[in-house]
């Protein structure tokens, strides 16, 4: 482990403690050269501190620059291939609340990779030391790839703040509510991946249900619009599973369609 140059050397010094390796500097210049640069910086300034670093003197030609946003692609490291440097981007496919649970956690840990063919020879088998799974990502559509991960973990965050919220509203104290939608929640996660989305479906879309649908859409956007435009937007693919599930009839998947497209 090399120089770690944080926002501040008690940062820095911090992340050494933690990782149990490297030297915490102050200024770039202060950094030794390296193989290896890894850029953590949050996503806005990826490109400027790439920059930085391009105009340091620092990189070798072959060394490699990396960063692991979810969100932008390998490109925004051009300066540093301008400089001679391999570049490339590794996203880990992972929640990190928890620094020291994620370290303890991150084998069999998904990640995402793409940039220089000679950048990937050295990433994907460093990533796979550790117990990553490595996967190519388009870079292209990089930011809608990281959309996908943002929907599925932190907005399955949100829609469980969402039922807590409406529980409440229904008279349940909140450790109540989490008591009961946690075995529902676990049981809908793991009928998902067991079965897949289309089986994993219930409910009254899934019945072709159109008059608990309507009831619940009424009664939501009274209470709060914006949730009722919600439960509208995803009750819409819920429409598109149960079509592919077969089992409401077509004349109630067209009455719940046309409901669900009231605006």
């Amino acid at each position: 482990m090399g120089d770690i140059l944080n926002r501040s050397e008690e940062s820095g010094s911090a992340a050494a403690r933690f990782i149990g390796a490297g030297r915490a500097v102050v200024e770039l210049a202060e950094m030794s050269p390296a193989e290896v640069f890894l850029i953590s910086t949050p996503d806005e300034h990826i490109a400027e501190y790439c920059r930085a670093l391009a105009a340091s003197g620092l990189l070798r030609p072959g060394d490699l620059v990396l960063h692991c946003s979810g969100s932008l692609p390998s490109t925004e490291l051009v300066s540093a291939k301008e400089a001679g440097a391999y570049i490339g981007s590794v996203h880990p496919v992972k929640s990190f609340a928890n620094p020291a649970v994620s370290v303890e956690t991150f084998s069999g840990t998904f990640c995402g990779m793409e940039g220089d063919d000679q950048a990937l020879e050295i990433l994907r088998p460093a990533f796979e030391a550790v117990g990553g799974k490595t996967f190519a990502i388009n870079p292209q559509a990089k930011t809608i790839y990281h959309a996908a991960a943002v929907m599925v973990c932190n907005y399955l965050t949100s829609l469980v703040e969402i039922g807590a919220q409406a529980y409440l509203k229904a008279g349940l104290d909140r450790e109540t509510s989490m008591q009961v939608m946690e075995p529902m929640v676990r049981g809908t996660v793991e009928n998902i991946f067991n079965s897949g989305t289309v089986a994993a479906l219930t409910g009254p879309i899934a019945r072709g249900d159109h008059s608990t649908v309507s009831k619940q859409l009424a009664a939501l956007s009274d209470w709060n619009p914006r949730l009722g435009n919600l439960y509208r937007d995803l009750g819409a693919t819920a429409l598109e599973l149960s079509r592919l599930q077969g089992t409401a009839s077509p004349d109630s998947l067209a009455a719940l369609a046309e409901l669900l497209e009231q605006k």
